[in-house]
């Protein structure tokens, strides 16, 4: 795979079993990457369609999860986007809480974004 052919958005192998374990918790999700307030720019999970998204976002990926049925929706404001968009935005998980939206929250983890430059 070249860089260009690369998703723009990947789960590390312990984001998608968290994914896996929330979407039979809570349902079809999608996450939500804003930059603002509550965790600055944290990529959020919710239920899919909990989030409202508008013109002023962008979605990146629909993510194939193994195990689980749809795909699921990866949103970023555009704003944010201008910032990372030479990136390739690895989506991990780290011990920790984060903010209370995410539905990750109770589970003493938190989402986190690592990136590759594109190209690199």
């Amino acid at each position: 795979m070249t860089p260009s052919d690369a998703p723009l958005v990947e789960l590390t192998p312990a984001a998608a079993d968290l994914v896996r374990r929330l979407r039979e918790a809570h349902g079809p999700l999608m996450f939500h990457q804003s930059g603002g307030c509550c965790d600055g720019s944290a990529p959020m999970c919710y239920q899919d369609g909990e989030f409202r998204t508008g013109n002023s976002d962008v979605l990146l990926a629909s993510l194939t999860v193994d195990g689980v049925a749809e795909r699921v929706p990866f949103w970023m404001s555009k704003s944010q986007f201008e910032v990372w968009a030479h990136t390739r935005l690895i989506v991990d998980v780290v011990a920790g809480r984060g903010s209370g939206f995410s539905l990750e929250a109770p589970e003493g983890v938190r989402f986190l974004i690592r990136s590759r430059l594109v190209g690199a």
